[in-house]
């Protein structure tokens, strides 16, 4: 049994406000938080909900019902889901009587354990704080209920205080440009200015003038000095759509922006200083890129500082 704040022991069944799962593999521990209702897949797929990288689980290898009450429904695992913890005459205290389940449910008490393979899991109530203010950095407009979008978007919001560069991941139409404006929202940088590009939709002889800007007389037409995105998203953020799209020899003049943090406007002698976060996302699978050349490996590096995956809709 695990004690502290957030995990009471003898608490009553099925109250399900502000639940959270503590995972314990080792001396380590990790919390997922729950759903008000719904069901929660985990296993060690990337498509479960709560995604636990053991090799004793299998890839989708229970479900835990959330209603009231708390059910937890084995899927016809290899090593089995355990439930129970009553303490057996003359035993250690960590030793527990469990009933293995075989496609079949069992009911499950607030700070009650139960094991998946030999991952041992906790339900519990999250602290006071987080239930008073939930961690998730999901818009007024957004409705989001699956618990996969919901772990992401409490992802999220630790992601957002910080201020390093973000990819977010995913497919077409599964709502990256959402996460990434309300990334925005959230962070430190709020205040300041928000910048979209999509950098498959101009052909490679828009982007540097887009990106960089120019100066007056750089080429034929530019009769007056204009600023790039860069510098109009001083102070603020930064947002690359497609970046998996970006040619390959552009690639290198980007990366050496978030190096230096500087930007040299076409016919411009002398670089400009920007203060911007950079927030990126595709389709693509960048470190497939990479290994085919067709992506630099060092602006992947640079980009990748915090990935967010959002799921597919068919999976919510």
């Amino acid at each position: 049994m695990l004690v502290d704040e957030g995990f009471p022991g003898g608490d009553a069944r099925g109250s399900c406000t502000t639940l959270r799962l503590a995972i314990v593999a080792g001396s380590t521990i990790a919390f997922a938080p729950l759903p008000p209702r719904g069901c929660v897949v985990l296993g060690r797929d990337e498509g479960c909900d709560v995604r636990i990288e053991d090799r004793s689980v299998s890839r989708r290898h229970a479900v835990l019902h959330v209603g009231p009450p708390l059910r937890i429904e084995d899927l016809g695992s290899a090593n089995g889901t355990f439930v129970g913890e009553q303490q057996l005459p003359g035993l250690t205290a960590r030793t527990h009587r469990l009933r293995r389940l075989s496609r079949d449910s069992a009911e499950i008490g607030i700070g009650e354990r139960f094991n998946l393979g030999a991952t041992t899991i906790v339900v519990g109530r999250a602290p006071a704080e987080a239930a008073a203010a939930p961690d998730c950095c999901a818009p007024a407009d957004v409705v989001v209920r699956a618990p996969a979008m919901l772990a992401l978007y409490e992802q999220a919001a630790r992601a957002a205080r910080s201020l390093i560069s973000v990819l977010i991941l995913g497919e077409t139409g599964v709502g990256k440009e959402v996460l990434a404006r309300t990334l925005h929202a959230r962070s430190p940088r709020a205040s300041g200015p928000y910048v979209e590009l999509n950098c498959a939709a101009l052909p490679p002889s828009l982007l540097e003038s887009e990106l960089f800007g120019h100066e007056k007389s750089a080429f034929t037409g530019a009769s007056q000095a204009r600023p790039g995105l860069l510098e109009s998203a001083h102070g603020g953020t930064l947002f690359l759509d497609e970046i998996g799209e970006l040619p390959l020899a552009f690639q290198a003049k980007l990366l050496r922006v978030l190096e230096d943090r500087k930007v040299l406007r076409i016919g411009g002698r002398t670089p400009r200083r920007i203060d911007l976060r950079f927030v990126a996302a595709t389709n693509r699978d960048l470190e497939a890129e990479v290994a085919r050349g067709a992506f630099r490996q060092d602006l992947y590096f640079r980009l990748n500082g915090i990935s967010l995956v959002v799921p597919p809709l068919r999976e919510r």
